[in-house]
């Protein structure tokens, strides 16, 4: 069960309900509220980590106005919640209108269970990631050569209308290089929408971004706008794009292609306005592997080509991005101000980073956890843990022990720590590839997502 706290907004207290027995089997605390004027109170105790808000509380309106003033009023709070938007009117204007206000996704009702709960679980990596600086950073960090060039190639490009592929190891920061471009181009008061290619099943895979009318399919009690409606007048962030299936690359093509997309069981196709940014940590000699990626595809997506250098080509940005992160921690977890001592520091930026920025952002926050001294020293930071003894048995409840005794010398970490530190192993080992880490993990695709999410990885 993944601990978290989960608030469930909606006037009717059946639907409320249902939710509330679907997710509480998964999460630490799940509410209901139907009087949202006892929001602000409730809020006052303490901000949840994700609230499903419904649109609509009075009976006979549809417009969205009321929901649309709460997620105003929760992405005011100091550190707000992510947001997932419900309304049983798929109406396509308004879910744009949520994205733009806030709002990180949105579910029709009714719902389907696989889907509302896949919300929920990104919604939570999200905010964790928000939470430990990795994608809520203002601005991409360092002033290395590398960076500033990265930078000035995102300030000649943004303003323009090209796709752009973000190309990266896995933990450089690929996403926050896509915000960045949204961010200073002409389509910034729009949404920038994120998509995991990777996540996506491929039975659902046209349903997700290109919609679906209600009875083309089983489970299709409403209509359902894609994540290419969702978008319109904004960007698309297709994140994991070197993960698709062959089949649905062929799909993706035709919509770009044809620059229209049709809902399954629609009658007429519809136009899309979407800028397309996309990313893979795939090798670029793999990318331009037919049996892997298409050509005609690949050529539709890389008009502009960036790439997010690792963090061992930069790494005089190491210690701007340890201070940075140091200090974020010692806020979080209200511990004192230290400095890192001189040969600490030394090795943090003679250390290869297999993890990039990620990875030091982890050990950062592990040395402010378990540091003891007056200064951070070169064991807070456990760079000489070995992640493959830990990542030989993860995910494998007879092999704990080795894991546990690899932790200890790392300094008694945690378990949940230890699973961490294999799970980020093993995505490095395999430059971010989902379905090797599983499978080396002994678990499944939709675990290591779910546990992705729990550790903000």
């Amino acid at each position: 069960m993944t601990s978290a706290h989960i608030l469930i907004l909606d006037d009717d207290a059946d639907v409320a309900t249902a939710a509330q027995l679907l997710l509480r089997r998964r999460y630490g605390q799940v509410a209901t509220l139907s009087d949202t004027s006892a929001l602000p109170a409730l809020l006052a105790r303490g901000v949840p980590d994700v609230v499903l808000l419904d649109l609509n509380f009075t009976p006979g309106r549809i417009n969205g106005a009321e929901g649309l003033a709460l997620l105003d009023l929760l992405r005011a709070q100091t550190q707000p919640p992510a947001v997932i938007a419900m309304t049983a009117y798929a109406d396509v204007p308004l879910a744009v209108e949520a994205l733009k206000r806030g709002a990180g996704d949105f579910i029709t009702k009714p719902w389907d269970n696989a889907r509302l709960i896949a919300a929920v679980d990104q919604a939570l990596a999200r905010r964790a990631a928000l939470r430990g600086g990795a994608v809520g950073s203002p601005e991409l960090m360092g002033e290395s050569r590398a960076m500033r060039e990265l930078k000035a190639l995102i300030a000649s490009v943004a303003p323009t209308e090209a796709n752009v592929m973000v190309l990266g190891e896995n933990g450089v920061g690929k996403e926050l290089v896509a915000r960045a471009i949204h961010a200073a181009s002409k389509r910034a008061a729009g949404t920038l929408l994120a998509v995991d290619m990777g996540a996506l099943p491929e039975s659902t895979f046209e349903s997700e971004l290109f919609g679906h009318r209600k009875g083309s399919f089983t489970d299709a009690k409403a209509d359902r706008a894609g994540r290419f409606q969702a978008a319109r007048g904004g960007s698309l962030f297709l994140d994991e794009i070197g993960n698709m299936p062959l089949a649905a690359q062929a799909k993706l093509l035709t919509a770009l292609e044809r620059r229209e997309v049709t809902p399954i069981g629609a009658d007429k196709p519809e136009a899309i306005d979407v800028r397309i940014i996309s990313a893979t940590n795939l090798d670029e000699a793999r990318l331009f592997d037919p049996s892997v990626f298409r050509a005609d595809l690949l050529f539709r997506l890389n008009t502009i080509v960036l790439r997010v250098p690792p963090l061992r080509e930069r790494r005089e940005d190491v210690p701007l991005l340890a201070a940075h992160y140091l200090k974020l921690y010692e806020a979080q977890y209200q511990r004192p101000a230290r400095n890192v001592s001189a040969a600490a520091m030394d090795a943090l930026a003679r250390h290869d980073w297999p993890g990039n920025v990620r990875a030091l952002r982890h050990a950062c926050e592990r040395a402010v956890i378990l540091g003891q001294g007056t200064e951070y020293g070169l064991a807070d930071f456990a760079l000489a843990t070995s992640g493959a003894a830990v990542v030989a048995s993860a995910g494998q409840e007879a092999g704990l022990a080795p894991a546990i005794a690899a932790g200890a010398v790392a300094g008694d970490m945690t378990l949940e720590a230890i699973e961490r530190s294999a799970i980020a192993a093993t995505l490095s080992q395999f430059n971010g590839n989902i379905s090797h880490a599983a499978k080396t993990l002994g678990i499944s695709r939709a675990a290591l997502y779910r546990k992705l999410g729990k550790h903000g990885i």
